[in-house]
């Protein structure tokens, strides 16, 4: 019995350490997505050329969604027209290169993360479209397209096809102060909170008992710690194969990636275990629904390498400028709530998220959860229904 309170009470302190940078991060994105239309990004998505992955990238990272609406949005983009490329990097963005994460991973575990976060994601798509342009023959995308087109359900499909933008024309300030821009970054910030929630709670649950139950001889062993150079050339190597089997993707692998740093693994190895988000078990069984089993396992070890190579990247290059922190100031948060900034931030930003709740319960909200799985028809009609209720209210 006490094993379990220890390990719910690191739980419990992890989380109100980073409820406040939470909020932020999905206020900040919410803010974002509610001026910039998911409509629009069709059309910027026809090819793999450099400039229209690095178009993808930055819309994908203003579209910051859960893994499991990620995946299905890139689907619905794919099937509408864009290139297959793009959409992966478009997905890949849209998990690793969002203001939340970034958020936490500096709360959590220094700047120095949230750099690497910023630098490995754009290495990621780089490294993911090479292995496209090298492997991905016509008679794959063929198949791919034609079970893609079968619109097998997934999960998230209802969120995905939402689109919760703003309507009305004019400035950015304009729009985003208006009501109907409240009702909006409302709509946004509840939906993600509710896409992101199961993720992580699961990966809080799971880094507070890892973090109470096993011992660090075990990951000393597992990532070679006390042999420098293996230890860097081992990391990224196994970073995703944790991810894989940890079934915990988005945010919520951020805790289990501070256990883990703890417990010896390389910066690169990190890296390359918030990467592989989009690997999960469930995840990986949604390619097989998605674009057909042989396209699934195409994707397992094309985005596994990416992953892999952008750890490395990030290891050599963070190490040759001495960026990268010493592991043994790791640490993980285990004093509870107490008076201190933390708890009048946490404060502040509950009230802010009380705020957007209740302009989402006012204005739609209760249906749009009820449409959030969605199904095979969500990617086609979502957007009329996941967006009548704004109406401009003040």
């Amino acid at each position: 019995m006490h094993a379990v309170v220890h390990a719910l009470s690191i739980t419990l302190s992890m989380t109100w350490e980073i409820t406040w940078a939470l909020i932020l991060g999905f206020a900040l994105s919410a803010v974002v997505q509610a001026v910039v239309h998911k409509s629009t990004v069709v059309s910027l998505l026809g090819d793999d050329r450099p400039k229209t992955l690095a178009v993808a990238a930055g819309l994908g990272a203003a579209s910051s969604s859960c893994s499991y609406a990620a995946v299905a949005l890139a689907r619905s983009l794919f099937r509408k027209g864009a290139n297959f490329t793009a959409a992966m990097a478009f997905e890949i963005a849209s998990t690793n290169l969002v203001i939340e994460l970034g958020v936490i991973l500096a709360l959590l575990m220094g700047w120095q993360f949230t750099a690497a976060e910023f630098v490995g994601g754009p290495v990621m798509i780089i490294a993911l479209a090479g292995l496209f342009r090298l492997f991905l023959h016509d008679g794959l995308l063929r198949q791919a397209r034609q079970q893609a087109e079968r619109g097998v359900a997934g999960s998230m499909e209802g969120h995905a096809a939402m689109d919760m933008s703003v309507k009305r024309e004019g400035s950015f300030a304009r729009r985003l102060l208006s009501g109907e821009g409240f009702t909006s970054t409302s709509h946004v910030f509840v939906m993600e909170w509710a896409a992101i929630l199961r993720d992580l709670v699961a990966g809080l649950l799971i880094a507070g008992a890892i973090a109470a139950w096993v011992p660090d001889s075990f990951w000393s062993a597992l990532f070679l710690d006390g042999h420098p150079l293996a230890s860097k050339l081992i990391g990224p190597l196994i970073g995703p194969l944790v991810a894989i089997a940890s079934f915990v993707c988005s945010i919520g692998n951020v805790p289990l990636a501070v256990v883990l740093w703890q417990g010896g693994i390389s910066f690169g190895g990190v890296v390359s275990f918030i990467f592989a988000d989009l690997l999960i078990l469930p995840i990986l069984n949604i390619y097989r629904k998605y674009y057909g089993p042989r396209t699934a396992l195409f994707l397992l070890w094309t985005f596994y390498a990416a992953a892999v190579i952008a750890g490395y990247v990030v290891e050599f290059v963070f190490g040759a400028l001495g960026l990268i922190p010493d592991q043994a100031d790791a640490t993980i948060p285990m004093e509870g709530i107490s008076w201190n900034y933390t708890t009048y931030l946490n404060i502040a930003f509950l009230l802010l998220a009380a705020a957007f709740l209740i302009r989402f319960l006012r204005t739609g909200g209760r249906r749009m959860l009820a449409m959030m799985g969605g199904g095979p028809g969500a990617q086609e009609h979502g957007e009329q229904g996941g967006h009548n209720d704004h109406g401009g209210r003040g």
